[in-house]
């Protein structure tokens, strides 16, 4: 759970753009998208194929 503590003299503007930052590298954003729509089994194959791509090759 992402979660910003607004400083005393902080603008929202700023704690809102802290909360995004953290939004997007904890990858909530592709997980919804993802989760958004059904998956066939072949495209959750491919989808966890290039996963382990990206992952041996780091």
């Amino acid at each position: 759970m992402t979660q910003v503590v607004v400083g005393q003299n902080e603008s929202i503007e700023s704690a809102l753009r802290r909360f995004k930052r953290q939004v997007s590298k904890a990858g909530i954003f592709a997980d919804i998208k993802r989760l958004r729509h059904y998956e066939t089994p072949i495209e959750k194959r491919k989808r966890k194929a290039l996963a382990r791509r990206k992952k041996r090759f780091r």
